[in-house]
């Protein structure tokens, strides 16, 4: 009976878990961590910044639908993984965080390196674990994946003291996954899916409000078979985005803040909204005592904390999303096959002319550089064929406005927390786990600035993420309510010519293109995307471009600014 370290039984498990990389950043306490995959086929992307690493096991999760791993040393590499673990917990992503911490015996002495990490990121982690005993290490470790990745998915962190990486352990210890406090309800009750069949049959003006939860739950195609089945419009959040194609007839788009009119005004007509998987955030219900004042709500959510939360439920569901509506599918086409089709045309030809009243329609555009426009040529230049990563702001806003998105995990974006700098290290993770697709990160001047520096990651792991800038050389959706709500009182907005992002590509060893003019979109994309390499475009648009519709912050979500 052979012993391996502490080190070598992490990554030994790693590898039970189907871990294929990491991404992280050495330090000391890690330094035994670090030798131990020096000899290990799991493949390590080194990042240049902490965040960057936990930023890229995001995008890797959302991506590929597996649990995304980093790595990062005691005292501030752990504390630099708390913006991005944060991130995680609010858009509802499985990662594992592994830090290392100092030895058991000088925690608490306020010892070089030391943070409290566990106790910093309790709020922000589905869980976490500070391993004390080398023998619990097997068993923490497969806790923590299996904790990530079922129910409502979130992140784990673990903390490992270095003396327990350097200790010994038997080699081919037996784990035993006892977990009694976490039992996850998958099935709905039956009761309850019975009762909120009958609701929607009765229903005259039904909407379907999908979310992150459908894509999780891997429900896209039974949502899709759902709303065609039942003849109803299907409504997205932003990180729902892609659960339900924007291509199809029934998509009436985002709702929310800076979502659709046909979505918005979709909300305020409809007598019974089937929520599935969301949160009713505020960015998406406005004003509250106004929301869907007159209307029923089915809420479908594995997280029973949710239901309720912000929004009174009428029908509430606890259950996985595939389970919960697969029975409602049956139970509904049972009552059909009794009582035949219920007649919903007035409500459906309303919602249907809406959405054609709101369709683009080519024309007289400007000559100026838009980004609509910018976005609609990256969106022809792929098909709709790619991974749309974004940063966060105006940017973030035109992106879901405008690029189609036709499957889940195409749409990766920091919905709860609008954490600048995501991006560019989100679409590194997402090309890593889908290295033949297409991944663009559309982002803005002041966001791509937040974490640049994982330029070089992309370039020396020859990870060829496309960046596709939309530059008004402001901090523009903070500029933006200056301008609409503080008298155009720019308070340090104003970041013009502050990088010269082609020579900042370059440095990296990567390619740059500048756009000025509305005749080069085409051709400059058609380059970016031939090039196998990482590419960055300087699209140089209006300088006051708003992102509209728009409804104010505590407006009713049906009182949109249309226009300037």
């Amino acid at each position: 009976m052979g012993k391996i370290t502490g080190a070598q039984m992490l990554i030994k498990c790693l590898k039970e878990e189907g871990v294929e990389v990491i991404f992280g950043f050495p330090g000391g306490v890690v330094i035994p961590i670090y030798d131990a995959i020096f000899d290990s086929d799991i493949r390590h992307i080194l990042v240049r910044h902490e965040q960057g690493a936990v930023h890229a096991a995001d995008g890797y999760a959302r991506a590929t639908g597996k649990v995304g791993v980093c790595l990062a040393t005691s005292g501030p590499g752990a504390t630099n993984l708390i913006t991005g673990i944060a991130n995680a917990y609010m858009d509802s992503v499985p990662v594992v965080a592994i830090t290392g911490q100092v030895a058991t015996d000088l925690i608490g002495t306020d010892a070089f390196q030391e943070a409290d990490i566990t106790g910093i990121t309790a709020p922000i982690t589905k869980h976490n674990y500070l391993i004390q005993d080398i023998k619990d290490l097997p068993v923490i470790i497969k806790e923590a994946f299996h904790i990530a990745s079922t129910g409502r998915p979130g992140p784990v962190l673990i903390d490992i003291p270095v003396d327990i990486s350097k200790g010994m352990i038997e080699d081919n210890i037996k784990v035993e996954l006892k977990l009694e406090g976490y039992k996850p309800t998958y099935i709905g009750n039956p009761r309850q899916i019975l009762s909120a069949a009958r609701g929607i049959y009765e229903s005259k003006k039904p909407v379907i409000f999908a979310g992150g939860g459908i894509v999780s739950s891997g429900a896209s195609d039974i949502l899709t078979e759902f709303a065609h089945t039942l003849n109803i419009p299907v409504i997205t959040t932003l990180i729902g985005k892609g659960a339900f194609s924007d291509a199809d007839e029934l998509s009436v788009g985002m709702a929310g803040m800076h979502g659709t009119k046909p979505a918005n005004l979709s909300f305020t007509g409809t007598d019974m909204i089937i929520a599935v998987g969301v949160r009713f955030d505020d960015r998406v219900t406005g004003k509250l005592s106004e929301f869907a004042k007159n209307s029923l709500v089915i809420h479908i959510d594995i997280d029973p904390a949710e239901i309720g939360k912000n929004v009174k439920v009428d029908i509430p569901i606890v259950g996985d999303a595939k389970s919960v509506l697969t029975d409602l599918l049956g139970r509904y086409k049972e009552l059909v096959e009794k009582k035949g089709e219920p007649d919903r045309k007035e409500w459906l030809d309303y919602v249907m002319a809406l959405k054609k009243q709101c369709a683009f329609k080519p024309g007289n555009e400007p000559e100026s550089l838009k980004p609509g426009y910018i976005i609609r040529k990256i969106w022809e230049a792929t098909g709709g064929n790619a991974i749309i990563c974004t940063e966060v702001g105006q940017n973030q806003m035109w992106a879901a406005q405008y690029f189609k998105c036709l499957k889940p995990r195409t749409f990766i974006s920091s919905g709860g927390l609008g954490t600048m700098g995501f991006g560019l290290p989100a679409a590194i993770g997402a090309k890593v786990g889908c290295p033949g697709k297409t991944v663009i990160d559309i982002a803005g001047d002041g966001s791509i600035q937040m974490n640049s520096q994982e330029l070089a990651t992309a370039v020396l792991n020859k990870i060829p993420v496309k960046i596709m800038i939309l530059n008004n050389g402001y901090l523009g959706l903070v500029r933006q309510w200056q301008e609409l709500f503080w008298d155009k009182r720019y308070s340090h907005t104003d970041i013009v010519d502050s990088v010269d992002f082609v020579k900042l590509i370059e440095a990296y060893g990567g390619v740059g293109f500048r756009v000025t003019k509305k005749s080069e979109v085409e051709s400059t994309i058609k380059k970016a995307l031939e090039i196998d390499n990482v590419v960055m475009v300087d699209f140089r648009i209006e300088r006051e471009e708003n992102v509209y519709p728009m409804v104010p912050a505590g407006y009713p979500i049906d009182q949109m600014i249309e226009c300037e």
